[in-house]
């Protein structure tokens, strides 16, 4: 793993209102490299891990769907989505998806 990547990992579960991240990795199967947090131990992980890149892939599909005419091939970049209770941020790149769960009222 780049160190930039372990600095940025170590920054994130440094934060008092981070819940806790998910590294999974990119491509048919999604899978767990690395989490921290208790809200993303054990089965409820591996949910959110499933439902994670399942998000990242329909929205995916969904950009290139309306940007087909223009061919520039868009991708996601950042994915921010807020809830009552959390805010999950997803931020894909060519090999990995971070996911990190916050909690805003912090």
């Amino acid at each position: 793993m780049p160190p930039e990547l372990e600095q940025t990992l170590t920054l994130l579960s440094s934060h008092r209102s981070v819940l806790g991240y998910l590294l999974l990795s990119r491509g048919d199967h999604v899978s767990i490299i690395r989490h921290s947090g208790v809200i993303f131990e054990g089965e409820q992980g591996k949910k959110y891990a499933s439902v994670i890149g399942k998000m990242v892939e329909s929205v995916q599909a969904g950009l290139e769907e309306v940007s087909m005419s223009e061919n520039d091939g868009d991708q996601i970049r950042f994915m921010r989505i807020r809830t009552k209770r959390h805010e999950i941020m997803i931020s894909p790149d060519e090999r990995y998806l971070l996911a990190v769960l916050h909690d805003p009222a912090s």
